[in-house]
């Protein structure tokens, strides 16, 4: 049996996620959307689905053992993500009447608060995270951010595929 390779499904996926990062940076700095906290920890799954699969591109395991690490940690990154994505997406469909009122800035709570609280904060959502300020095709920036999760996770579930693959 020939041993099947990881590192084009990886390459493929650290693309996808370079793709993602550079349309949150330009919609940032080019279309001057400042994102919520919600935003921000959603890129901050993108960065870490993308840094293992660029690690699994670089290492290129054989076995299925190393294949299947891989396909795990990048599926908690990119599950992570798509509940992040999933979260903001609810918020932003919530009657106005519903939606928590707005908190403190992500800086602000960083300075003061463990981290554990300040993940606690931004996931429960605040009133900023629920403003819909940009729409492509009908679906705000996070459902997109929520397909994007959906595609990425094509990476992480073939190297799991190919580690049992026979």
């Amino acid at each position: 049996m020939t041993p099947t390779f990881i590192r084009p499904t990886a390459w493929a996926g650290v693309a996808f996620c370079v793709l993602m990062m550079t349309v949150a940076l330009m919609l940032e700095h080019v279309a001057g959307l400042e994102p919520c906290p919600l935003c921000i920890f959603q890129r901050v799954a993108v960065i870490a689905a993308g840094l293992v699969l660029l690690l699994a591109a670089l290492h290129n395991p054989k076995g299925a053992v190393g294949k299947s690490v891989y396909g795990v940690l990048g599926l908690a990154a990119v599950g992570t993500g798509a509940f992040i994505a999933g979260r903001h997406v609810w918020l932003q469909t919530l009657p106005p009447s519903e939606v928590p009122s707005c908190g403190p800035g992500l800086d602000y709570m960083m300075d003061i608060l463990p981290m554990q609280e300040v993940v606690s904060m931004v996931l429960t959502g605040s009133g900023e995270c629920a403003n819909i300020d940009f729409t492509f095709l009908g679906l705000s920036l996070p459902a997109w951010t929520l397909i994007g999760f959906l595609i990425l996770a094509i990476a992480p579930l073939r190297m799991l595929w190919l580690a049992y693959k026979r």
